[in-house]
C-alpha cells in the first residue's frame, strides 16, 4: 500500500489544485535559480569579441493585469574561433529583464547604433549565444521569489487545514 499525501481539506478537487500550485511554484523558483547560475557561468567564464550591430529596437510584450512591458533588442554579428554567429541577447540568460517603459528599455540600448562595433561577450562553451551586457540580471532572483512565496503560501494552506 503506497502512502496518501493530504493537502487540504480532503477535497480530492482543493487538494489537486493546491498540489498543482505547490508543483508550479518549486518549477518557477528552479527554472529562477537555474537561469541565476547560467547568468553567473556566462559572466564568470565570458570572453571579449568585436561585435557589429545590425540593429536595436524595443519589443512590446503583455505584461501582468493588461499592462505592456517593454524589452530592449539587439541583433549583433560576431566571429569567434572562426566561425560566424549572429547574436540577439542583451543580457546573458534567458529570462531578462523588462521595463515598464519603452524609453527606460531604449535607455538600456542606447549605446549601440547600427552598423558601429561594440564589444561582445562570448561564453566558450556556447559560443552561439553571446551578449552585450556582461552582468547578471535580478530578473531570475525574482522567479526564485516568487516560487518560494507559493511553496510558503502552499504549506500555509496546509498546516491550516
Amino acid at each position: 500500500m503506497s502512502p496518501r499525501i493530504n493537502i487540504g481539506n480532503g477535497d480530492s478537487e482543493s487538494s489537486r489544485g493546491v498540489l498543482v500550485f505547490l508543483v508550479v511554484s518549486v518549477a518557477v523558483a528552479g527554472y529562477g535559480g537555474y537561469d541565476y547560475l547560467q547568468q553567473s557561468e556566462a559572466v564568470r567564464d565570458s570572453v571579449e569579441v568585436d561585435a557589429t550591430v545590425v540593429e536595436t529596437g524595443v519589443e512590446q510584450e503583455s505584461g501582468r493585469r493588461g499592462r505592456v512591458d517593454h524589452v530592449p533588442t539587439a541583433t549583433f554579428e560576431y566571429s569567434y574561433d572562426g566561425e560566424d554567429y549572429t547574436g540577439n541577447s542583451v543580457f546573458p540568460g534567458s529570462v531578462t529583464p523588462d521595463y515598464d517603459t519603452e524609453s527606460a528599455a531604449r535607455e538600456v540600448v542606447a549605446e549601440y547604433e547600427a552598423g558601429g562595433t561594440v564589444t561582445a561577450y562570448v561564453d566558450p562553451s556556447t559560443p552561439g549565444n553571446a551578449f552585450l551586457k556582461n552582468q547578471r540580471t535580478d530578473t531570475p532572483v525574482k522567479l526564485v521569489a516568487v516560487g518560494l512565496v507559493g511553496v510558503l503560501l502552499t504549506a500555509v494552506k496546509y498546516v491550516r487545514s
